[in-house]
């Protein structure tokens, strides 16, 4: 062994064994905190409940708080313990994977900074592992060997890097080290990209690239933007960022306070490791239909396949694309305000089958409040008038015969839960019954009160309705390419859509907002960061409903252009809208062009599917050209997938067999389950399964495989100009192999590309 192995194996194993010791004494502090904790639990004993007097309260109250308080502070020890041994657990299995030799200007020597997933330490500020995310670990990210400067908590510092020096630590040995001048090493990040894909993804936290880096530790931008290429490691790179930001932030920023909204639940669950591996929690994730399935409950909302499947005509994809945009959105806060004057859409109180406020009594209440009320405030107002309203009806209703029937009919027992557990004395037989039937009026009118606070007066259908039906009144519907005859058309299919309970995407938004404005809704103030992924599938509508919904988060926005699979026309603008959405000062845009997911190979012949696609630069790692096969018959295809498939499973490769549309999906899944042992993926429900998998090209957006087989790509199926996104995505899913099946004819899509690229199966 040479002379650097025996020294970093001898440095190994005296870091094992510390780590060891310290297990073995975070075992003792668990076992005292689960006794203290037991103890706690005791102490509830010992409370006396005495509530005869008020000295006797005051004491109980005392003492059941300080249990509480005893109990807050063992669990509380109890978590630190916890993590702490979770994180010693994940550090007893590769304690690190890096090391730099630093040396502080105005220093003597270099220190040899070890880098790993966590901090550990010996002794107070004697560590042995740095966490790659301490501010001295930026280094080996961002710098080479030589002179380097990285940021403190103080300011900048200078410094000199004397060593660069990577491990692979298997088994409690080094396996290898690579001792470099560059930032990450290509030989450790081709070992980390030659492996299996799995159903979870993998943290990349050993190499990290500069580009990646920045996106990770950008702390000053309210909007980051990052565009990069299919396999580029922007999503990998996020999720450092949030590990990073709740390291950063450490008890001021909590998982809660940070969300993302993923392409689909499949994706959801593909990345939901990389945080607990990293030893924090999850943040909040969710796809923009749960998110208005949470808002709209009350509709049946336009599903992804729905959304995918569905073919528009011209007309309604230019209807799509004005409801979609940024003007669209400002019209609708024009309107929104326009509802101070009037407009306002109410429905009447209605109490046991009779009106008991009518609509322009609503009406008159409304605007009934000076002209600087706005909209929040003039709904607040209205409904403090209606409950007063509804304090007065309980008065008349008290006296009505319904009330007096019930009265008679009530059991002993009815009436003795009425009263309470407290005696009362009446002075008469009338004010008994004034008690009672004041009781029993207040809870038949509770849905109304309930309704009230809800704002359920406000006849938010009608609203929208009516807001669709001024368009043409408020905006030129030329200059969007439509007339008002298209427009009121689409307004006929909303409403139809409404009756039946159905919101298709173009309206969901737009129905949200109108509601918040109404409501003057302050939007989820707690949430801090906002991160977005597959940006190019948003309308600039929906990122500006979003910035309103989260007024105090800082966005984090990444996705890539050539895959923009459901909002071609707007993808290409987007950036130009965001400028309009984000002070341009406190933005920052990232692009990364390096993709590492697929060989060279695969790369190149993706890249020559796009047409002036963003800049894409292939990662020198050699594999197979991809094959492309033109079959005689569905017969053929099923044979040669199904020798694919056998010899991936040899190989010990994943593969997914990618279609265009669900229906699709079940036919090639009713060819070859036969054949072959796989599962179909059919809604974004399901969960990702190790083996083969069927799954429509909409549901296999950020997830990668060891191979593809791309399912019957013909003129049929892949034909139109605006569907290059779509086979471009399909392609770029393929890590090691990607196989191309087309029964007869190729798509022109395709047939195009340069044959030295491919493989004529």
């Amino acid at each position: 062994m040479s002379e650097p192995y025996e020294f970093e194996q001898k440095h190994l194993d005296d870091v094992l064994e510390k780590i060891q010791d310290a297990k073995v004494a975070n075992e003792l502090e668990r076992k005292n905190a689960d006794k203290k904790r037991a103890d706690v639990d005791d102490g509830w004993n010992d409370v006396r409940y005495r509530s005869s007097t008020y000295s006797g309260l005051f004491e109980t109250a005392m003492s059941v708080r300080q249990q509480q308080q005893m109990l807050e502070q063992r669990e509380a020890e109890m978590n630190s313990v916890e993590h702490q041994a979770q994180v010693l657990e994940r550090l007893r299995e590769r304690p690190y994977f890096a090391r730099i030799d630093v040396q502080d200007d105005g220093t003597d020597g270099a220190e040899p900074i070890y880098i790993g997933l966590a901090s550990f330490s010996d002794a107070p500020d004697h560590f042995l592992v740095y966490d790659w995310r301490a501010p001295i670990s930026s280094i080996y990210y961002d710098e080479g060997v030589g002179d380097v400067t990285y940021t403190t908590p103080d300011g900048p510092q200078q410094a000199t890097v004397h060593l660069k020096r990577q491990f692979q630590i298997e088994d409690d040995k080094v396996v290898t080290i690579f001792d470099t001048d560059e930032a990450v090493g290509d030989q450790m990040l081709l070992d980390a990209l030659s492996g299996e894909s799995t159903t979870k993804m993998q943290s990349i936290v050993t190499t990290i690239q500069r580009e990646q880096n920045k996106i990770i530790r950008n702390t000053a931008a309210d909007l980051l933007f990052v565009q990069g290429a299919a396999g580029s490691g922007k999503t990998s790179a996020v999720l450092q960022r949030v590990a990073y930001l709740l390291y950063r932030y450490r008890g001021q920023l909590t998982a809660g306070q940070v969300v993302m909204f993923s392409p689909n639940q499949l994706f959801n669950d593909y990345i939901d490791q990389v945080l607990p591996e990293l030893g924090e929690q999850n943040m909040v994730q969710m796809t923009y239909y749960q998110y208005a399935s949470r808002r709209l409950p009350r509709f049946n909302l336009e599903t992804l396949q729905e959304r995918f499947e569905g073919q528009p005509d011209t007309d309604q994809k230019h209807l799509i694309n004005y409801k979609g945009s940024l003007d669209y959105f400002n019209l609708m806060q024009a309107y929104a305000k326009s509802l101070n004057q009037s407009g306002i859409q109410v429905r009447p109180i209605k109490f046991r089958g009779q009106e008991i406020i009518s609509a322009d009594k609503i009406k008159d209440i409304y605007y009934s409040f000076n002209e600087n009320y706005n909209l929040g405030n003039r709904l607040f107002g209205t409904k403090e008038r209606l409950l007063k309203m509804l304090q007065s009806q309980v008065r008349t209703e008290m006296k009505a015969e319904w009330v007096d029937e019930q009265i008679e009919n009530l059991s002993k027992e009815e009436y003795d839960s009425l009263m309470g557990d407290e005696e009362k004395e009446f002075k008469s037989d009338e004010d008994e019954h004034n008690y009672v039937a004041k009781i029993i009026v207040t809870n038949e009118m509770r849905p109304l009160i309930k309704g009230i606070n809800r704002n359920r007066f406000i006849n938010i259908n009608r609203q929208f309705v009516h807001f669709l039906k001024s368009v043409p009144m408020r905006t030129q519907l030329a200059d969007y390419q439509l007339t008002d005859a298209q427009w009121d058309e689409g307004v006929e299919r909303t409403v139809a859509q409404m009756r039946e309970g159905r919101l298709s995407l173009s309206d969901m938004t737009p129905f949200m907002l109108l509601f918040d404005l109404i409501k003057g809704a302050h939007g989820e103030r707690d949430i801090r960061f906002l991160f977005i992924d597959e940006i190019q599938d948003y309308t600039p509508f929906q990122l500006a409903f979003l910035k309103y919904s989260f007024p105090k988060a800082r966005f984090t926005m990444l996705g890539d252009l050539n895959q923009a699979i459901f909002t071609k026309e707007n993808a290409v603008g987007l950036q130009a809208d965001l400028q309009h959405l984000f002070n341009p000062e406190k933005s920052e845009y990232i692009e990364l062009t390096d993709t590492y997911r697929s060989t060279q190979q695969i790369t190149d012949f993706a890249k020559a599917i796009l047409v002036d696609g963003a800049t894409i630069n292939a990662f020198e790692r050699e594999g197979a050209k991809p094959v492309v096969k033109v079959t005689g018959s569905d017969a053929e295809m099923v044979d040669i997938a199904k020798e694919r498939v056998e010899k991936n499973i040899a190989d010990h490769e994943t593969t997914a067999i990618i279609t265009k549309t669900l229906a699709q999906a079940e036919a090639a899944y009713a060819h070859l389950r036969s054949e072959i042992d796989l599962t179909i993926i059919r809604t974004e429900n399901q969960r990702l399964v190790p083996g083969t998998i069927i799954v429509p090209a909409y549901l296999a957006k950020g997830l990668e495989f060891d191979a593809v087989i791309m399912w019957d790509a013909t003129e049929e199926n892949y034909h139109d100009e605006d569907e290059r996104q779509l086979v471009y995505t399909i392609a770029s899913r393929a890590m090691h192999q990607l196989t191309i099946l087309a029964n007869h004819q190729l798509s022109p899509l395709l047939a195009d590309i340069d044959e030295s690229l491919y493989v004529k199966g």
